[in-house]
């Protein structure tokens, strides 16, 4: 029987959406902090929505393009 499709995750802890974004968890928080990744908090886990990653690269860029 062949195996169902996985959709793939929404919702990524820190340190995989940093490794998503290329830098270390340290940054990722840091950046959180700083109000530029936006995150979520379920329970004591905060967690990062992969529409929250797509934002923070087109932040990336609009800052970017304006130098």
């Amino acid at each position: 029987m062949p195996m169902a499709p996985v959709a793939p995750r929404r919702l990524l802890r820190v340190k995989d959406a940093a490794e998503v974004l290329g830098f270390k968890r340290s940054t990722a928080f840091e950046e959180i902090r700083r109000g530029r990744l936006r995150s979520v908090k379920v329970g004591g886990l905060r967690l990062i929505p992969t529409e929250y990653i797509d934002e923070y690269i087109e932040l990336l860029k609009r800052e970017s393009n304006a130098r």
